[in-house]
């Protein structure tokens, strides 16, 4: 699989901020009240964010992306079947 990156600069920097944000803030949440899974499930959402931006690679967007063109090429198939388009 060939991963290219999906995400400019910026929001690759707006994403390390925010998930180191996410993991400090649910890392010291976690430390107080370890029986807690929020904190923890948190914690992993953060780490995910800072990966998202140090490889400037998401899975949701590339996601969206793939969907867009498999609509776009049906639509493109289906105005090739028929070609009179009355609009």
């Amino acid at each position: 699989m060939n991963l290219k990156t999906n995400i400019g600069i910026v929001n690759a920097l707006i994403r390390i901020t925010i998930g180191l944000t996410i993991l400090s803030w649910s890392t010291a949440k976690l430390v107080k009240k370890p029986w807690r899974d929020s904190y923890l499930f948190m914690s992993m959402l953060g780490a995910m964010k800072v990966a998202e931006g140090i490889v400037r690679f998401c899975p949701v967007t590339a996601l969206f992306e793939r969907g867009q063109e498999m609509r776009d090429n049906k639509e493109t198939e289906m105005n090739q079947m028929h070609p009179y388009n009355p609009s």
